[in-house]
């Protein structure tokens, strides 16, 4: 291990934790107001680590919605990270199948970001120390922020509305997602029958409002293309 890559890594992560670990504290805040003790809310946390489609399935648990429909969900809101596997997975190649296995475990949005960015742009830099430098300090902050989230959210009165948290955190990752026609297209037809759903059995109405923004997003891009 190279530490002054893994240095330099977590050097780069750290302005990102700023971020991070306030949606840590919140996803664990709806862990509690779901219903999860800490035990379960935890190994949620650290077997799916990925906060976004943790908040969403938080949320449908919380509606008592049907535990196939909360896995399509988080499946849905997570198949970003094929694209990011299959982007930065050549970057891996010749590492041993165990390494890849961790290396896998602990990708995020973030550590993609910086990691691809690195590589790219440095070829004689240690990527294996680099990346871990970045993802395992997401990692640990994560867990930590989350039980927080978790002791926090069970002494807070339910008259402080706490639960109006979850949508601002969706906001706040959606606006800054935004940043084409095809991406506003996504957000507008995956929002619009999200919202037009909410009615649905089973609590369908958002399982069927990603998938669509997907589509949208993809046939939006294409068409501009």
């Amino acid at each position: 291990m190279d530490s002054v890559a893994l240095r330099r890594g977590i050097k780069d992560v750290f302005p990102l934790l700023l971020g991070v670990l306030p949606f840590a504290l919140v996803v664990g805040v709806a862990a509690s107001n779901a219903g999860l003790d800490l035990e379960l809310a935890i190994g949620m946390s650290v077997i799916v680590f990925a906060g976004a489609s943790q908040l969403a399935a938080l949320e449908l648990i919380r509606t008592d919605a049907p535990i196939l429909v909360v896995i399509v969900t988080a499946v849905i809101i997570n198949l970003r990270m094929f694209m990011y596997s299959a982007s930065i997975a050549p970057y891996f190649r010749d590492f041993a199948a165990k390494w890849k296995a961790g290396l896998a475990y602990i990708l995020t949005d973030q550590a993609y970001a910086l990691s691809i960015a690195r590589f790219e742009t440095e070829e004689e830099i240690d990527r294996l120390s680099y990346y871990v430098g970045v993802a395992v300090p997401l990692w640990i902050g994560w867990q930590i922020m989350t039980v927080a989230g978790i002791v926090l959210g069970a002494r807070v009165p339910d008259a402080w509305g706490i639960d109006f948290a979850v949508p601002l955190v969706f906001l706040a990752l959606l606006v800054p997602a935004v940043e084409d026609r095809a991406t506003m297209a996504a957000a507008l037809v995956g929002g619009g029958i999200a919202v037009l759903g909410a009615g649905l059995p089973l609590n369908l109405g958002l399982p069927v409002g990603a998938s669509t923004g997907i589509i949208a997003g993809a046939l939006a891009e294409r068409v501009m293309a």
